[in-house]
């Protein structure tokens, strides 16, 4: 065991594993099924990762990913995210990016998802016009692949102001049948209404109707009250 893992382990807190346990829903059929956790909180991880980004190695790394406990998992992306940050060309983010998306079968949480998408394959594709990797995660018809493709677009919209791909991918995957799907769609959309708020009412203009509820919920939070409303009750 690596002074990584020793650190991790020295940190757990068999109560708060328990709470966790049942607020990322790892119980039988619910979508972190099988989930274990030792209960370390963000900030923890945030501080094991600062102690050890920059000597750990990709199978150092790997080794953590594939481990059945999310903070090891999540100690890893975070890893892997300060990483990248530290490049300074390109193709050796490409290296990063590579790296992570051959591990995506050991990204399988939201939050895992979250704090590590949009910022390595995101990032990365603010200096790339192509853009079809997000197409093909969207197209893979698996929850978390799905939720990485929407929630890297958050780069682009914050890097570049740029939000064609994460309209097209929420028209795209608009009737996706997953509660966290809605949630994710319905914040990349406000977060595009907060710059743009022209570029959020043309999308709800064709779309409003027929979202899921909770999807426009979500990106009609940060407007006032009336027009709340009227979007809410512009729904079938």
């Amino acid at each position: 065991m690596n002074d990584v893992e020793l650190a991790i382990l020295a940190e757990a807190n068999v109560l708060k594993a328990k709470h966790y346990m049942r607020f990322f829903k790892t119980g039988k059929g619910q979508y972190g099924e099988g989930d274990l956790f030792l209960g370390l909180s963000n900030p923890q991880m945030h501080a094991i990762t600062k102690r050890f980004y920059a000597v750990v190695d990709n199978q150092m790394i790997h080794n953590l990913l594939i481990s059945p406990y999310h903070e090891f998992r999540m100690v890893a992306l975070l890893c892997l995210v300060r990483r990248f940050e530290k490049r300074k060309t390109q193709s050796e983010r490409k290296e990063i990016v590579d790296f992570y998306l051959a591990h995506l079968d050991y990204v399988n949480n939201w939050d895992l998802v979250d704090l590590s998408c949009y910022k390595i394959l995101g990032k990365y594709l603010l200096a790339e016009p192509n853009r079809e990797v997000l197409y093909q995660l969207a197209a893979s018809g698996h929850l978390w692949r799905q939720r990485v493709a929407i929630v890297s677009t958050m780069a682009l919209i914050k890097g570049n102001d740029e939000y064609a791909d994460t309209l097209k991918l929420s028209e795209l995957m608009l009737h996706h049948k997953h509660d966290l799907m809605h949630k994710a769609i319905g914040w990349l959309l406000r977060e595009i209404g907060k710059r743009n708020l022209s570029v959020l009412r043309a999308f709800l203009l064709k779309h409003a109707a027929v979202m899921p509820r909770t999807m426009l919920r979500y990106s009609i939070e940060k407007m006032d009250h009336a027009e709340r409303l009227q979007w809410l009750n512009a729904r079938n």
